[in-house]
């Protein structure tokens, strides 16, 4: 059996593409109109919500909006949280946020404040990052933690109160995943900070082969954080909090 054989059944009998295949034998077989609509649909809706050149479609909008800023000078680095789990470590775009602003602390060395509640699980997640920093040879005194928010709006109301009632700052260096960062630079401004842009984190390829047309659950993953992105921004505009 080739390589590219092999490939292309396994992207089919893994998710997303045995969900795809599944709705399609649903509309092959269905004999109700309305259910073969609905499953053709489905079918069509996540095999593209699971291909890479739809995904950075998506995300393309929401990682351009900054990009990494090279000479910048700021009173402290602010890195917001990306979610922990239960077993308290953190998941791979806190741990990407958390490492980016290690190495901006190494090079600028200005207080680091570490923002993240505990919304769902029990232990706050700027508690978890700052045992990590602490163990990477960060010294405590030069540790902030914000450990009530639990979400953006509150991201910024927190941070904010320790810039001005604990380091007296004016001007922060906000560290995020990019996709993240147009909704974040957005909210912090509406409370009036100063802020630098520094995404990390970033989805976008922007080049592709044959197997970026097959459905992968990575993809699928990550078309899901920006479409949840893009609802984020439609409710905070809403909410007024833009």
């Amino acid at each position: 059996m080739s390589f590219f054989l092999k490939k292309l059944i396994s992207y089919f009998i893994l998710p997303p593409g045995i969900f795809i295949i599944s709705f399609l034998a649903i509309y092959i077989f269905a004999k109700r109109k309305i259910v073969r609509k609905l499953a053709l649909f489905s079918a069509l809706s996540l095999y593209l919500i699971s291909i890479e050149p739809v995904k950075d479609l998506l995300i393309f909008p929401l990682e351009s909006a900054y990009k990494t800023p090279e000479n910048f000078h700021a009173d402290a680095i602010v890195v917001l949280g990306g979610g922990v789990y239960n077993n308290g470590k953190l998941k791979a775009s806190a741990y990407k946020r958390l490492i980016t602003g290690f190495l901006l602390y190494r090079k600028m060395d200005v207080p680091i404040i570490l923002s993240g509640g505990a919304a769902i699980n029990t232990i706050p997640e700027a508690d978890v990052m700052k045992e990590l920093l602490k163990a990477f040879g960060v010294k405590e005194d030069k540790i902030f933690t914000d450990v009530k928010s639990r979400d953006t709006a509150e991201n910024a109301k927190y941070v904010k109160e320790i810039c001005e009632k604990k380091l007296k700052c004016k001007k922060i260096v906000l560290v995020t995943s990019g996709f993240h960062m147009l909704r974040a630079v957005n909210t912090f401004k509406k409370v009036g900070m100063e802020i630098i842009p520094y995404p990390t984190d970033l989805k976008f390829e922007g080049k592709y082969n044959v197997y970026s047309l097959f459905p992968k659950y990575s993809v699928f993953y990550d078309s899901a954080i920006a479409i949840r992105e893009y609802i984020g921004l439609v409710f905070y505009k809403l909410k007024g909090l833009l």
